[in-house]
């Protein structure tokens, strides 16, 4: 794999050569023509598109999914009965409509010198699985745009996920959970550098988020009072004429999070005694002490892209702590008991990282193309405490491994994963406003026992294979 990613990027970075010697696209005979338009156009406007879809899919055993299926995340474990039989081992299929989506691209007059537009963009996903077929917000922001610099507020791509040099494949997961696929709401600066773009960003949480104590929740974020800080950088080359375009580009990402505001400790338990032939029942004696214990976790990846007039090659990696908002495997986990009187702990964030590729033709009408992606668990690094009770604090050490009558003792997706991959060959026909998509796609999630340092050891490999048809009318 190191080799291969090796590989790949000498042959962008050699192929760099050539397009920074392609001349300056020339202006085309009618670009005066179109400029007089377009200073024609209303100053105030919005403009109405999206695409009715529908998706039909089979998959081969019970996934790790949300949305009734229409997003994979990867094949479910094994869960034997008492003669040995793989319960999830079992087909399922579904027909869906609810990715069905509408955009409204809002434009205005120019405000501080600067050029505004806005989106807003939703769709029929719900944002949890008991509100399928509900609207949902995808996209709602403002921007303002100056000759070098842009302004963004409001809710769009989380700041690594790239659109310009992201997985296209039919599956609604883009790629995940191999890929950083989540929108939330932020403040951004982008500044434009000649070919150089540079990206500065403050985060929240509203759909994709953390997960702590009390299960998935922006609380954490919001708690610790600093937003998440991203910070990227961009280089690329477009060359209209030659119908070419080279981007290759890296981001980092901090994070903290506050799991717990106060503890629960059980000073003394539950008991029934007997007084005169009748039972006397004493509750519990539970006393809350204040924590601020954090967990801080940072995240990198790295992008490139080129694209040439009939096919276009993309490659990405993602190394990170605490992925879980991503969309990714990963989280954090209780490390250590700094005060056992008040029950006060510290957290180490669980270390992934993936790596991805896609290739395809870029045809008019047909166009083939393959995604593939893996994805491995590397663990806390160091030694883990186990916090039996999310609520009443009750600590118990991890030697070897995790006894199989006792819940994940993560606050993550996936912790009993050892490594993920995927292969997804796709092909897509697109006549007019009609697209038509098929894809397979088989995805392995090699479960084992969780070590004490978060690691997954005696793993077997699980798959199942998909097989989708998405068809999509634009408007």
């Amino acid at each position: 794999m190191k080799h291969l990613l090796f590989i790949t990027l000498s042959f962008f970075l050699g192929t760099f050569q050539l397009l920074a010697q392609n001349p300056a696209p020339k202006t085309e005979p009618g670009a005066k023509q179109d400029a007089a338009e377009a200073k024609k156009a209303p100053l105030f406007g919005i403009h109405f598109s999206g695409y009715v879809n529908t998706d039909i899919f089979f998959d081969t055993r019970q996934t790790v999914m949300a949305r009734e299926g229409q997003w994979l995340f990867y094949p479910e474990k094994m869960k034997l009965d008492p003669d040995g039989k793989d319960i999830n081992a079992k087909g399922t299929y579904n027909i869906l409509s609810i990715q069905t989506r509408v955009s409204g691209n809002i434009t205005g007059p120019d405000i501080f010198n600067a050029k505004t537009s806005g989106l807003i963009e939703g769709e029929f996903y719900g944002n949890i699985n008991v509100n399928i077929n509900s609207f949902r917000l995808r996209h709602a922001f403002v921007k303002l745009n100056w000759a070098k610099t842009e302004l963004l507020l409001g809710q769009t791509w989380h700041p690594l996920y790239v659109p310009a040099c992201t997985p296209e494949p039919v599956s609604l997961n883009a790629g995940a959970p191999f890929v950083i696929f989540t929108r939330n709401p932020q403040v951004r600066v982008t500044r434009q550098l000649g070919n150089f773009k540079l990206l500065l960003a403050a985060v929240s949480q509203v759909d994709a988020t953390s997960t702590g104590p009390d299960g998935p929740s922006p609380k954490y974020l919001r708690n610790s009072i600093v937003p998440e800080l991203a910070f990227q950088v961009q280089y690329g080359l477009i060359n209209a004429e030659r119908k070419t375009e080279f981007m290759i580009g890296a981001s980092v990402d901090y994070l903290m999070l506050t799991p717990r505001l106060g503890t629960k400790v059980v000073v003394r338990p539950a008991y029934d005694s007997v007084k005169n032939n009748v039972v006397v029942h004493a509750d519990a004696v539970i006393v809350n002490y204040k924590t601020t214990a954090k967990s801080t976790a940072l995240t990198a990846n790295f992008f490139a892209k080129l694209k040439l007039p009939k096919i276009t090659m993309k490659v990405g990696g993602v190394y990170g702590e605490n992925c879980y908002a991503f969309n990714m495997i990963g989280g954090y986990a209780v490390k250590s008991v700094t005060d056992p009187l008040k029950g006060i702990v510290d957290y180490a964030p669980i270390r992934t990282a993936s790596i991805w590729g896609e290739f395809k033709t870029n045809g008019p009408k047909w166009s083939a193309g393959i995604y593939a992606a893996y994805s491995k668990n590397f663990g806390a690094g160091t030694g883990l405490c186990y916090v039996k009770n999310a609520d009443l604090f009750q600590v118990l050490p991890i030697a070897g491994s995790v006894p199989a009558n006792i819940a994940e003792p993560f606050y993550s997706r996936g912790a009993n994963i050892d490594y993920l991959y995927r292969v997804a060959p796709r092909l897509v026909l697109t006549v007019s406003k009609l697209k038509i998509a098929g894809e397979l796609d088989y995805t392995v999630a090699a479960y084992g026992k969780i070590t004490d340092k978060g690691l997954v050891s005696d793993s077997k490999e699980i798959g199942n294979l998909r097989i989708l048809l998405g068809v999509y009318y634009y408007f």
